[in-house]
């Protein structure tokens, strides 16, 4: 094989991993037009986790940054975060999480997803949820793996504006917007 085209498809790849975290092999392969086996060797080459591995890692580095909000608080897998600016969490739906009629996915995981995920933002020791505004679009089912990205929008005060959108593939199936309330110690919640 052509080491020229060796060398583009390693910067693909990387560039593709960097884009997006979260594509397995086979969507590697599909958007490079390669085989399979041929990413995973070329991860090898690069030194790229598998797809587990990569989630491991950023949940690792993720949750030791954890201010507001204990580890064991989030709702669904924290992933990135990156305190006052922007956070990523990952949650698969499963069978306990749906309505028993219908199989729809309870929407208050979404929610409890979001606003966990809005609370790890803030930069503080002490968060409060003030005001949610929040809209579900697409139903969502047992095995849909649903992406969060929370993102700091305005910071004024001890109040942050917060937007968290919740994807499924690439459809958009809940948007929240928060204002979370810094609270300096306990004394204040009261």
């Amino acid at each position: 094989m052509n080491s020229s085209k060796k060398l583009i498809r390693h910067e693909k790849l990387q560039r593709l991993i960097q884009k997006d975290p979260f594509l397995t092999d086979e969507q590697l392969a599909k958007a490079l037009k390669v085989s399979v086996p041929t990413v995973r060797l070329d991860r090898l080459a690069l030194n790229i986790p598998e797809l587990r591995e990569r989630i491991r890692a950023m949940a690792s580095t993720a949750s030791a940054r954890l201010k507001a909000i204990d580890q064991k608080d989030i709702v669904g897998e924290l992933l990135d975060l990156d305190l006052n600016k922007s956070a990523i969490s990952t949650l698969t739906i499963t069978n306990e999480m749906v309505l028993g009629k219908t199989g729809v996915g309870r929407g208050y995981f979404m929610f409890a997803m979001a606003d966990t995920l809005a609370l790890a933002l803030v930069d503080t020791e002490f968060a409060l949820t003030a005001v949610s505004n929040v809209k579900y679009k697409v139903p969502v089912y047992p095995g849909d793996k649903l992406v969060a990205k929370a993102e700091v929008m305005n910071i004024k005060d001890d109040r942050y504006y917060i937007r968290t959108i919740i994807k499924k593939d690439n459809t958009e199936v809940f948007r929240a917007k928060f204002i979370i309330a810094a609270v300096r110690n306990r004394e204040e919640m009261n």
